[in-house]
């Protein structure tokens, strides 16, 4: 569509829209201060934590490596981004990380139970914990159920409380008491997308790429009114919010129509549609989607490509 975003997107919208008592709470928590006591020191050669994953769960496993390598350093924290290089042997290096861990971190999604290297790596870690040798934490990273053998094992719930959430629990766990470059850091669970005629009606979707967001409330930013639009949700469902006029992102004076349905939440698997309708025959013309994170803020994240 014509009429991008204006460039810069901003980073939020404060207190410029209604905040009804019937919309749902955000899990989503600001950034947090990590202020960790440094761990007892650690005599071994090899690393401290390994994290077992599949290259698929990158997008949120990265952002967890980071801040344990922040804390930790990296020679302690086997990932295997940086602690495989090119020409190492794969299988060497993963034993190697396997030898004397304190932590093995086992990132368990649908991908990764379906990874039969993950699977070496985390039955390894479990017999190691059998003989009190280490300590495995299943990181649940969507809905999938523990393996049989992990049912007694209590997990951190990164698909429930999200990534910041999971970290913290991550780092309390580990008592918290070179040629890397980073590709996730910036990672956003939600991502949108539009299709459809802007001369008649498009349809806005809205997915969480990895983990459940459990506050679907929106808001979509139009240059067009009231009169000349309407905006529902696609099924037909009941819905809170409304329209804002007159809103200022960015130095742009744009239109807000604030919207969720009432209960559910967006998953992987089910994403939120908004359909818009054009009145009259305007020209429908879409500037963009942000998503209540608390409060009264309202959040940018990204098209999933251009519009």
């Amino acid at each position: 569509m014509s009429d991008p975003v204006p460039d810069p997107v901003p980073d939020r919208v404060l207190d410029q829209m209604p905040n009804p008592a019937s919309a749902p709470v955000s899990s989503v928590v600001p950034e947090l201060a990590w202020d960790y006591e440094k761990p007892a020191p650690y005599e071994s050669n090899y690393c401290m934590i390994f994290i077992s994953h599949t290259h698929s769960d990158k997008p949120v496993v990265e952002p967890v490596a980071l801040r344990l390598r922040e804390i930790f350093g990296e020679g302690k924290v086997f990932y295997d981004s940086w602690s495989i290089q090119p020409g190492d042997g794969i299988i060497e290096k993963m034993n190697d990380g396997l030898t004397d861990p304190r932590f093995v971190f086992f990132f368990v999604s649908e991908a990764s139970l379906k990874s039969k290297m993950v699977e070496l790596e985390w039955q390894n870690a479990l017999m190691k914990a059998t003989k009190g040798q280490c300590t495995i934490i299943p990181v649940r990273v969507d809905g999938s159920s523990m393996p049989a053998l992990l049912t007694q094992t209590l997990y951190i719930d990164m698909f429930s409380n999200g990534i910041e959430v999971a970290t913290q629990q991550i780092i309390g766990v580990i008592q918290g008491t070179k040629g890397f470059e980073p590709a996730h850091e910036k990672f956003s669970n939600l991502t949108w997308s539009v299709e459809g005629d802007p001369t008649n009606e498009v349809t806005v979707t809205i997915r969480a790429s990895h983990l459940m967001e459990p506050n679907p409330y929106f808001a979509v930013l139009l240059d067009n009114d009231d009169k000349q639009v309407n905006v529902k949700l696609t099924n037909g469902g009941p819905s809170v919010g409304g329209y804002n006029p007159g809103i200022v992102v960015s130095g742009h004076k744009v239109n807000a129509w604030a919207i969720a349905p009432v209960g559910g939440a967006i998953t992987p698997k089910h994403p939120l549609q908004i359909t818009i309708t054009s009145k009259g025959g305007s020209s429908i013309r879409l500037r963009g989607v942000m998503h209540k994170s608390s409060g009264d803020e309202y959040t940018s994240f990204p098209p999933s490509k251009p519009f």
